[in-house]
Parts: C-alpha cells; structure tokens; sequence
C-alpha cells in the first residue's frame, strides 16, 4: 500500500510543479502487486509476481497541457523530471479549455480508500505456498475419463490475486483515495467428440473478497459449456426472437454507454447525438450507474479527474437522461459536466407488458426462455462490430436453438446484422440475474424479431 513518504513526495510533487511555472496541476500515484499461477493438465506451469509504482502526472502550463509518467521516485530526479515537462508542454500548443474540474465537484469523502469495502483486509496474510496450493485444487483434469461423447484433451486453470492503490491529488486542494482488492480464477478446457472434432469452453469468476470468490467449480462449468457444443445443427436464415446470455450481455449495451460520451458525440461518432430528454429506446430500457455500491466490483468514489460519483440514472425506461461528459468535453460541447464515463453499469430487471413490482422481482434464463418460446439463444459472440455513427451491428454468435422454453440443440457460425437502436426498441425482458463478479451489470436479455443469417 501507499506509504506516508509516498504521500508527502506526491504533494510535494504538485508544489515543485506550480513552482515551477505550472498554473495548475494533478497527480496520480499508483501501487499494484499481483502475483498469478497457471495450472496446465494438472501440473504448475508458470508462476508470476508483479509490482509497479508510478507517478502520472497532469500539467497545465500557459494555456497548454500535457501529461507525464515516471516510476523513478526519487526527489531529486523527480524534480528533474518535473522541470523538463513544464518546458515539454510550453511546447504545445495552446487549450484554453483544459482545466481541472471546479473544486466543489471533486470528492471530499475518499480520504483512506476503504469507504467502499473493497480492499480484503486478509490479502497479505496468505503465503506463496497457499495462493499455489488454491489455484491447484482448481483442477479436474487427472480425474476426468473419458465418455461416449468426449474425451478432454487439455485443461487451463489460473489463479490471481492482486492488490492496487491510488491516490489522487489536484493543486486546488483535492485528495482521494481508492484502495481495492481482486480475486480471479480462469478455466479453459478443450475436449474432443468421437468423430474427432474439438470444443473449447471457459468460465471465470472475480471478487474483491477471497472468501466470496467461487472457485469450486470454475473447471466443471468450463466443461459443461465445452460439452455442450457438441452436435450443432444448421439453421435457416430468418427472423427470430433471441435470448442473449448474461455472460455476454454486454456486448449489446457497450455501444449506447460509448454513444453517451460527450467526446463521442463532439466528434460526431454517436448515433445518440443529440437525444438528451428523448425516449430513444423501449420503456423496458433502464440503466443505472451504481457507483457507490459497497463491495462490488466497479465502484469508485470519484473518477480520475477527482470528480465525485454518484448513483444514477442514464437511461429511464427508454429516456436518455444523462451524458459522460468531462470538464474538458463540457468546454469543448457546451454540456452541463457529469461525470467522465460510466463506473459500474446496472440494467433494471423487465417483462413487457408486466409490471414487476406486481410479480416476481427475480427474472432468470428459465424464465425468459419461457416468455420467448422458440427462437437462439446465444451463448457467444465471434467478432462484428458496430458502427458508432450509425448504429448499424454485425455479430457473429453461437450458442441453441430453443423451443417452447426448452434448449434443443447447439448452433454455430451464425451472424446477426441489424441497428442498435431497432434492436433495443425490440427488447422483450431483461433478467435480474447478472453476474456478480462482473462490473458491467448486464443481466440475460430477450429481443424479437431479430436477423440471423445461417
């Protein structure tokens, strides 16, 4: 963790610059250890440990600006660095709107980094011998035998941990603080089918906390996803009602929260430009950013201009109520600033044509299939992309056909086009049941009508 030497060095460091000819400046100061294991077929196969320190620092010089970086903490050679980089950005040229962010918008509560209960207090109680021994007991791979439908071939465990923390300051008196801890495992297992044709599944889990991490059955659920790709079927080309897994959810919701960025929008790279206010999507639609949700993954007391957070709405049941927008995009677009980008995105739970509060609250895959009856439900995405001026997508997925509710068979090399904003304006229900070791809190989605070319 950050030290108090290290916490005087970097206020120093914002003093020596304003000395030095800077009229305003920022400073992040960054600590992060990781230490990781890979597990191959049963047997350690690499073992790694990290540790970085670096100080990034933000100048504001003469109307011009220009930012530094440096992991050589010395004072007299980050003195040195600091007068070379004033000189440095009296080179550029002018910005007239490049400022830090008005002081009563920064933070005032992230003094110590723990506010948010992200940081596992246990985290340098375990040895190397017993952060080894837990990514080992990840693997199955010496007690799988083969089946008649498959045999495993190989088998990719990782275990990481890691520890990061960062302070931030400003020349207007802001200090924050933001300390967290990761927990990960990652299994990757590839099996072949009797007529000799390979599958490859994975599954991961994170957490802040290395008791809540879910380790037990990262392998067999990488297997069983694996499995179950064995014998897909064609498909015809058509229209069909598709049923996107939470897993992968996000990919379809990336496109509007980068189309809400005021830098986006200013470069004329965002299909929402110009829908503050509007209903732009289905009354289904809402997105909140919860980014002060204790213990979870993705939240953040301030951003990295130091500007404060805030659990919010951007999008209400369809209605576009809030863009991304930066102090300096603020100056650049005439927008009322917000915050810089989204923290820890989370899409409300809803059937059409049911209101939730009058039923069930918890909305899961099961439930969805059944709403939907027939149509693919996909499990993965194989490339595309999506045009940030128009909307317009192309995916590759794959993932089952399903039927009256039931999964059927596994499909594959299958592609959906389509417009993003067609798309959400056919969105049928969103589940409640996102993954909790995800940031992006993108639950199982439903949409009809939906383009799929064999």
């Amino acid at each position: 963790m950050i030290v108090a030497n290290e916490i005087e060095l970097a206020r120093y460091c914002i003093e020596f610059a304003i000395k030095s000819g800077a009229s305003a400046a920022r400073l992040s100061l960054n600590k992060n250890v990781m230490d990781a294991y890979t597990i191959l077929n049963g047997e350690l196969d690499k073992v790694s440990h990290s540790a970085d320190r670096s100080i990034y620092l933000y100048l504001y010089v003469d109307g011009r600006y220009g930012t530094f970086s440096t992991n050589r903490l010395e004072k007299k050679e980050i003195e040195d660095f600091i007068s070379q980089a004033v000189v440095m950005v009296r080179m550029l040229g002018e910005d007239q709107l490049r400022r830090l962010p008005d002081a009563d918008r920064t933070a005032k509560d992230a003094t110590t980094g723990l506010e948010l209960d992200l940081c596992d207090a246990t985290y340098e109680s375990y040895s190397s011998e017993e952060r080894l021994e837990r990514a080992k007991s990840m693997s199955r791979f010496k007690a799988y035998a083969p089946t008649p439908e498959y045999t495993v071939l190989s088998e990719e465990c990782e275990y990481a941990e890691s520890s990061d923390d960062t302070l931030l300051i400003d020349s207007q008196g802001f200090e924050g603080r933001h300390r967290e801890t990761s927990f990960n495992c990652f299994s990757e297992i590839t099996i072949q089918d009797k007529e000799g044709t390979r599958y490859s599944g994975y599954w991961w889990e994170a957490s802040p906390s290395r008791a809540s991490l879910e380790i037990e059955n990262c392998s067999a659920k990488a297997l069983s996803r694996a499995a179950g790709q064995i014998g897909p079927q064609n498909r015809r080309s058509g229209r069909y009602k598709m049923v996107v897994d939470s897993t992968v959810a996000s990919r379809l919701v990336s496109p509007i929260l980068n189309a809400l960025n005021a830098s986006a929008i200013q470069q004329k790279m965002s299909f929402l430009e110009g829908s503050s206010g509007q209903k732009m999507f289905s009354e289904g639609l809402t997105i909140c950013d919860l980014a002060r949700t204790p213990g979870k993954a993705g939240s953040r007391m301030y951003d990295t201009e130091g500007v404060a957070t805030a659990d919010r709405t951007i999008i209400d049941n369809g209605t576009v109520r809030e863009y991304f927008v930066s102090t300096y995009m603020a100056g650049k677009t005439g927008f009322v600033p917000t915050i810089e980008d989204v923290s820890r995105p989370c899409l409300m739970p809803f059937i059409r044509g049911c209101k939730l509060a009058e039923s069930k609250k918890d909305v899961s895959l099961k439930d969805i299939l059944a709403i939907c009856g027939n149509g693919i439900y996909v499990t993965g995405f194989n490339g595309g992309n999506c045009n940030p001026v128009t909307g317009d997508f192309s995916f590759g997925i794959e993932g089952f056909a399903f039927s009256k509710g039931k999964i059927t068979h596994p499909v594959k090399e299958m592609l959906i086009t389509g417009n993003i904003m067609t798309l959400w304006n056919s969105l049928v229900a969103a589940g409640s049941d996102a993954r909790t070791s995800s940031r992006w809190q993108i639950p199982t989605l439903a949409f009809e009508n939906v383009s799929f070319s064999a």
